[in-house]
């Protein structure tokens, strides 16, 4: 790479025909600069303010962020906007072009803090959740290789024991399972080589990008970050598609080296046709595939049904009875191990109940009435905890309050992808994004009542307004939604087609809405028991959906449901 940096020229001095080495990159001039060009540039009143770095630095930056311009080729003149239609910056000329497009918006205002916005967080997940995919893969296979090693050495003791016992004749039919075997094994080797090959090839890739992002953030332009940023999201979509494609195919599947021998052999020595059977059987993979992100950049690979086409099936309902009868249940969730949460507002508590709807015992009692619950990881959960404005991060597992969070705001619904936990107001019309790493806040204008995730996007429902929105992580609406079962809508959950599941609190309905914001069904109603629904979640890896039903005013219900 040194040798590059000294290939370099000073752009203006090459204009005179006089090669000077450059040492400095204009990153608004978009030119090379050497010692005494740089010294006027400084000076320029035009120039003085750009920001300049090294060539050395400049040369960091992956190639195709090099190539990204902040000048219009067409016209020569400087990006100033940016068409959202068409995701592409526009100079003062490109604007006759996209006259027929609604959204222009100032290049600036979509460039700013973008280094850090959700995106280079989720970009650097992805990124993350890549690598450990792809090195769990590696592993296994290796794993597979060994397996299928002492498979084949355990058939061919079997082989040799039996052979100790028979003739000339018994040896030829030896020969000939043992190459039998030779053949499936190295058929299995093959075959896993190949596909380990291709696994560590692409693992290659995502660790070079993985560089080049870390390169990216450090280096680029906020323009070249803009762009970066959704070459990066591209490549990564694929690598996702990849990895689930895997997963989803036979690829991962366990194909096992196995022995039968014959019974004819213990018996009439002249009746025996073959030594055995060499059988490669599958069966399901045991390694352990991290879900990655699809945001709009990233394409699901299987088919989305309508929301017509929407089923749900009872798995249990569960009576709220003896001591922990009188709940006020604002929220529910299911574990990964199928036991669920509630949380009771009237008294304040977090209970748990195993996956039969038994209760275990009382997780947390709070101080005051409690709004909303989310999983933050495997034992933690996160509780909202309205005008006291603060959430607290709770350790299931210990029944102790492990982290309180200050906001600026009152705290509605929360909702976490793990690494970022999301508080939403009605009330303050904000959301607060808090980084569970460095405990940093963000905050956006996005107001709702309660809260979810879903590729990277934002669904939130308004109580008051009857209403269901779609935003992105920077505050952008993509779409609302209302509808005459929707009223008073309180908690929302998304399947993992995408589909929006409303608890419509007046309307005693469970509303799923389309991916889309476009169309919508009733799917539950009173006929099926639910009153006044509140709580609502899925569990999108067990596609299991709990909904909270009020039986009285001092009785409640939770029914479980298979979507």
């Amino acid at each position: 790479m040194a040798s590059s940096f000294c290939k370099e020229v000073c752009t203006l001095c090459k204009d005179d025909d006089v090669s000077n080495q450059a040492v400095i990159w204009c990153t608004e001039c978009e030119v090379f600069l050497c010692i005494d060009c740089d010294n006027h540039h400084k000076k320029s009143r035009s120039s003085k303010y750009h920001t300049t770095m090294p060539t050395e630095v400049y040369h960091k930056l992956p190639a195709f962020m090099q190539k990204i311009s902040s000048q219009c080729k067409e016209h020569n003149k400087k990006f100033e906007l940016f068409c959202t239609f068409h995701e592409c910056p526009c100079c003062v000329q490109c604007v006759t072009i996209h006259q027929k497009c609604q959204d222009i918006k100032p290049l600036s205002d979509i460039i700013t803090n973008v280094k850090s916005s959700a995106s280079v967080q989720l970009l650097e997940k992805d990124l993350k959740v890549l690598t450990e995919n792809f090195e769990e893969i590696v592993k296994y296979l290796n794993s597979r290789l060994n397996e299928n090693n002492v498979q084949k050495t355990k058939a061919i003791e079997k082989i040799r024991a039996m052979r100790k016992s028979l003739d000339y004749h018994l040896n030829q039919l030896e020969q000939q399972i043992v190459d039998d075997l030779e053949s499936n094994h190295s058929k299995l080797k093959s075959n896993i080589n190949t596909f380990l090959k291709e696994i560590e090839d692409r693992s290659v890739k995502i660790y070079k990008l993985q560089d080049e992002y870390f390169k990216m953030t450090q280096y680029a332009t906020e323009l070249q970050m803009y762009f970066g940023l959704t070459e990066m999201e591209k490549i990564t979509s694929l690598a996702t598609a990849y990895i689930e494609n895997v997963e989803s195919g036979d690829y991962l599947k366990e194909n096992n080296l196995e022995i039968k021998i014959s019974s004819a052999l213990q018996s009439v020595l002249q009746d025996v046709k073959s030594f055995g059977d060499i059988n490669i059987t599958a069966s399901p993979s045991t390694v352990q595939i991290k879900a990655g992100r699809n945001d709009q950049a990233q394409h699901s690979v299987h088919t989305v049904p309508e929301v017509d086409q929407i089923k749900l099936s009872l798995l249990k309902t569960v009576t709220m009875a003896g001591k922990i009868a009188s709940v006020n249940i604002y929220a529910c969730t299911i574990l990964q191990d199928s036991n669920f949460l509630i949380l009771d507002h009237k008294k304040h508590r977090l209970l748990i109940f195993n996956n039969e709807g038994i209760f275990m015992r009382t997780v947390v009692t709070l101080e005051v009435n409690p709004y909303d619950l989310c999983i933050v990881r495997n034992n933690t959960v996160a509780i909202s905890l309205g005008t006291l404005k603060q959430a607290v991060l709770v350790d299931i597992e210990n029944n102790k309050i492990i982290e309180t969070v200050e906001l600026s705001h009152n705290c509605g619904g929360v909702t976490s992808d793990g690494q970022i936990l999301f508080v939403i107001s009605a009330l303050d019309d904000k959301c607060t994004l808090v980084n569970l790493t460095d405990m940093s806040h963000k905050v956006i204008g996005v107001g709702g009542s309660f809260i979810s995730l879903f590729k990277g996007n934002i669904y939130c429902t308004s109580s008051r307004q009857d209403k269901v929105s779609c935003f992105k992580t920077t505050g952008e609406r993509l779409w609302t939604f209302k509808h005459k079962d929707i009223k008073c809508p309180n908690g929302i959950a998304l399947d993992i087609n995408g589909f929006v599941y409303v608890a419509s609190f007046r309307s005693n309905k469970i509303v799923a809405v389309s991916p889309d914001g476009k169309t919508c069904k009733t799917i539950l109603s009173e006929a099926d028991g639910i009153v006044g629904p509140i709580g609502i979640d899925i569990h999108r890896d067990t596609r299991m959906m709990i909904v909270s039903s009020r039986m009285s005013s001092k009785r409640q219900q939770i029914f479980v449901f298979k979507v």
